[in-house]
């Protein structure tokens, strides 16, 4: 097997591997600090929709991890990316919270119900029966379906929640029509963050809790790649998967000197 190039640039998820239900996770400050300090690339992801990058530094460093706005990449943010890409100045019916609508204001997009190029569906805390049948309306009436993410839960302090993948699945039901997921696993979230920080697959890692997300996303796009116990992934799982990390360590505590 060859040996890969020493790592120049970090991806790192930011649920279970910084912080875990509000808390942060021992040895992230650190790991934080040392990034910034060795003036490497590097990029906090989340497949979470509903905040923007300004709102995540704010309740980052609210519990002790500064990260710069500039360095936080969301589903929302990759999703408004790519439409940009692919339709610009284009329209959208939105189902979601402030962090997808400003990253599509932001690319020049018009949300509206009439007639929109996209239904864009993300996360939300108050997703109504109201606007769950528009959305299958228009996509039904020609509107090409995407999505932010495909989770099908989150976590909350009284267990789980339903997610983006989820609903995605409702709507799919009710249209037959199959959303395009814009985060992960999708590599397309992570090449779009390399390409931001100007960083190359061959010299970045990521780190992530999960192997069905993280893992897979930055195998799929050429990457190193670190599972930490601190999350979702338990080690007796691990061997379930077709794929394996590049390395597993009990949490971002132990990779700190490898910045």
């Amino acid at each position: 097997m060859a040996e890969r190039k020493p790592i120049e640039s970090w991806l790192t998820d930011m649920d279970g591997v910084l912080m875990h239900e509000g808390i942060p996770v021992p040895g992230a400050d650190a790991f934080v600090k040392k990034l910034r300090e060795s003036g490497r690339p590097f990029l906090v992801l989340t497949n979470n929709s509903i905040y923007t990058a300004r709102d995540l530094h704010a309740r980052l460093q609210r519990i002790g991890l500064d990260v710069p706005a500039a360095n936080i990449w969301t589903s929302a943010l990759a999703t408004a990316q790519f439409l940009d890409d692919q339709r610009p100045g284009g329209t959208a019916y939105v189902i979601g919270e402030a962090g997808l609508t400003t990253a599509l204001h932001d690319v020049g997009y018009v949300l509206t119900d009439a007639d929109p190029d996209y239904v864009v569906l993300g996360e939300t805390r108050t997703y109504s029966f109201e606007a769950l049948t528009k959305a299958i309306r228009l996509i039904n009436n020609g509107a090409r379906f995407i999505a932010t993410n495909p989770d099908e839960t989150g976590p909350s302090a009284e267990g789980a929640l339903p997610a983006t993948g989820s609903v995605a699945a409702l709507i799919t039901k009710a249209t037959g029509r199959e959303p395009y997921f814009v985060g992960k696993p999708n590599p397309l979230m992570m090449r779009s963050g390399l390409n931001m920080i100007g960083a190359h697959s061959e010299t970045s890692a990521m780190i992530g809790d999960r192997m069905d997300t993280d893992v897979l996303a930055g195998l799929e796009a050429g990457m190193e790649t670190f599972l930490v116990l601190t999350g979702l992934t338990r080690p007796d799982e691990i061997d379930r998967f077709p794929f394996r990390p590049s390395r597993v360590v009990d949490s971002i505590a132990d990779l700190v000197d490898l910045v």
